[in-house]
């Protein structure tokens, strides 16, 4: 089984405080596909990284011990799982690495499947906590395609748990996503107002009201000129160091209580999308050590 940053940096589980999930699912793609083939292709990129991480000055992999768990819910090889079996197997899992106090990283797959990693979360929680989605899309309409599993649901079904979501780079809705966010007044933060507000980030803080949040993020959510291998990539995204610097405010001022990292569709000829996507994940890791005092 591959391994996030190679097996000389791996820990035992028993030892590991983080765990990489993945979840290489993808049945209701509707532009490029091929984001069942992302969480490997993480994996694989990842064999690049460096273990220091310059900015935080610690090798991060060394420090907070990696465990890479085997996949689930693999649609590579079987084509037939249904969303509900995938949400299922993805809730019991990561309730599971939850119950063992470990912080989860899950990789998708497409987007549908941060339902059932919220899921697990939702249950496990005694108060709610709010879903930070980093996204292009609003991802918040009823059903599509006629499933109410559909990629372009997810954030619905989060706010069907009763939970605060606070979308992050949002560039592309329909009319009933318009209407739905008006209606529930839910705090996105716009792509545009990234690009003309230098002060978004603290504008993004000060809307977030409870004291543990969940990340996931949608890579369509960057910049297409940095990720260009996703299933519908919109022009206008973040860029690294706008990326960076919000999760690492994040993580500093709240208890970040696991990420996922969704919806990689790799390119031919390219490997930039998906070592961006592993640095990403590495960059989560190392912020989640810094802020429980890991490297003390």
């Amino acid at each position: 089984m591959k391994q996030f940053i190679g097996l000389e940096a791996q820990a035992t589980y028993a030892e590991a405080k983080t765990i990489i999930l993945p979840i290489p699912y993808e049945k209701t793609t509707t532009y490029r596909q091929g984001c069942q083939h992302g969480p490997l292709a993480i994996l694989e990129a990842s064999d690049q990284l460096e273990a220091y991480d310059e900015e935080i000055e610690v090798q991060t992999c060394i420090k907070t011990g990696i465990y890479t768990h085997e996949a689930i819910a693999d649609t590579t090889s079987d084509p037939s799982l249904t969303a509900e079996v995938m949400l299922q197997v993805t809730t019991e899992t990561v309730a599971k690495l939850i119950a063992d106090g470990k912080f989860v990283i899950a990789l998708g797959g497409e987007h549908s499947i941060t339902e059932g990693v919220v899921k697990a979360y939702r249950l496990a929680e005694n108060e709610p906590f709010t879903v930070i989605q980093i996204d292009a899309h609003g991802d918040m309409r009823h059903e599509y395609e006629g499933s109410i599993y559909n990629h372009a649901c997810v954030m619905r079904r989060v706010l069907d748990m009763g939970l605060p979501t606070l979308p992050i780079g949002i560039r592309s809705i329909c009319q009933e996503e318009a209407t739905l966010i008006k209606n529930q007044q839910i705090p996105v933060i716009w792509a545009r107002d990234i690009y003309y507000h230098s002060d978004w980030i603290e504008k993004a803080i000060a809307k977030i009201t409870t004291e543990k949040v969940f990340i996931t993020i949608d890579l369509d959510g960057i910049d297409p000129s940095l990720i260009g291998g996703v299933g519908t990539p919109e022009p206008g995204g973040l860029n690294w160091y706008e990326l960076t610097r919000f999760l690492k405010t994040v993580f500093t001022k709240y208890q970040v209580i696991g990420c996922d990292v969704m919806e990689l569709a790799p390119q031919q000829d390219s490997v930039v999308s998906e070592f961006t996507a592993a640095k990403l994940v590495y960059k989560l890791i190392g912020y989640q050590g810094l802020s429980q005092g890991w490297y003390n």
